[in-house]
């Protein structure tokens, strides 16, 4: 299709749906979600969720804080937070403990709140526990205390599935066969599937057409570097 043919492709609103009835459930994420469910059955009144970009931290964490009727904060944030405010009776989700900016004398007084208070805690981070850059040895004393869960990399049934999830909360039905093509041959993350879903709905509505295996195939292959032509026809 020639260019002077293709829509201008608009960022429509849409919002992924975040509760536990939306969360799908596979090997790769089984050990967390049972972690959630299971809440405040824990060993630790820390818990850690440790996995990539896109694996589903932030949907767990939803899912508890929904639950637990936590408080959420970003771990960068901590430093200005004033946490003896924020620790009060109610459990606390801590994002991305891994990012820059965070405090470490911050982050030891949340533990040490935590503890006084008898509330729990949710931090998830990108990296393992051993990975963290925390050089505080009080830190690290209570961070080893915290019960880890790591997600892993998705197999092509749970791939495929969250694929369909991230479609319908774009209000996209796709063809299955569709599906498949897509999760055997695309990286196997589930960050990955979210860029690739939007790129896709981007693609289709600047083309005026519904989401293909033509479609796919050429987003797909300019992903990997090449640069096809797209083709007009299924």
């Amino acid at each position: 299709m020639s260019d002077s043919l293709r829509q201008l492709p608009l960022s429509l609103p849409h919002s992924a749906a975040m509760t536990r009835a939306d969360f799908i459930v596979g090997r790769a994420n089984q050990s967390a979600i049972a972690l959630i469910d299971r809440y405040p059955d824990w060993p630790n009144p820390v818990a850690l969720l440790v996995g990539p970009a896109g694996s589903g931290k932030t949907h767990l964490g939803q899912i508890w804080k929904a639950a637990t009727g936590a408080v959420e904060i970003a771990a960068r944030d901590l430093a200005t937070a004033g946490l003896d405010d924020l620790v009060g009776t109610h459990p606390v989700l801590v994002e991305d403990v891994d990012g820059e900016g965070v405090s470490q004398t911050a982050l030891f007084h949340l533990f040490n709140l935590v503890r006084e208070r008898r509330v729990s805690a949710l931090f998830t981070s990108r990296v393992p526990l051993q990975a963290l850059p925390f050089d505080l040895p009080d830190l690290a004393s209570r961070l080893r205390s915290a019960v880890p869960v790591g997600l892993l990399e998705p197999d092509d049934e749970l791939l495929a599935r969250v694929i369909v999830k991230l479609f319908a909360d774009r209000q996209l039905a796709v063809d299955p066969a569709v599906i498949d093509f897509i999760s055997h041959r695309m990286e196997r993350s589930l960050g990955a599937a979210n860029r690739l879903v939007e790129l896709l709905d981007r693609e289709a509505l600047a083309a005026g057409r519904p989401i293909t295996r033509h479609l796919a195939a050429t987003v797909l292959a300019r992903e990997a570097g090449d640069e096809p032509e797209l083709p007009f026809d299924d």
